[in-house]
């Protein structure tokens, strides 16, 4: 079995129930959730793109979660896209990297984002996935709810556990 750490989180609709609901359909598409960290409430990281004047986004709902799998992190990765598409995320293109635009550096708000934040100890670098996460350890909302649940977790390439990163940011 694989171990594979995720983040969900969103800023649109009912966050919590699409929290939720993301869980269940992980439960039943990926596999077993063998921990889950409290749900946190963060402002946005970064520069948000907004339309018409609009103001700020909303506050988003995160929660880390331990997940063990049969599936390789590609099967894990699409199986966690089509949970958010539908639970109403939409995407430019079918990349997990498409949250972020990377011409005008702007993020965008989102009913449900998947993360894949660790599978096992695996470095993986490859056009749509990117394992360990690459802004992972410059973010509280990310280290906070991963150290809950898997305090220490040595990151494969930085060396450290979640609980020194997290007492890094």
């Amino acid at each position: 079995m694989n171990r594979v750490a995720l983040l969900l989180g969103g800023n649109q609709g009912d966050r919590r129930q699409l929290i939720e609901q993301a869980t269940v359909l992980i439960q039943q598409r990926i596999g077993a959730v063998v921990a889950s960290s409290r749900l946190y409430e963060t402002a946005p990281w970064g520069e948000f793109a907004t339309e018409n004047g609009e103001q700020g986004p909303e506050n988003f709902l995160n929660q880390a979660l331990l997940v063990e799998t049969a599936f390789t992190a590609h099967e894990t990765l699409r199986e966690a896209l089509a949970i958010e598409a539908e639970l109403g995320r939409v995407r430019s293109d079918n990349s997990q990297r498409s949250t972020f635009n990377s011409q005008l550096r702007k993020y965008h708000s989102r009913p449900m984002d998947i993360d894949l934040i660790f599978f096992n100890d695996e470095v993986i670098d490859t056009p749509d996935l990117t394992i360990p996460h690459p802004r992972m350890h410059l973010r509280r909302f990310v280290l906070e709810p991963l150290a809950e649940i898997m305090p220490d977790y040595c990151h494969p390439l930085l060396k450290k556990t979640m609980k020194e990163m997290l007492n890094e940011v």
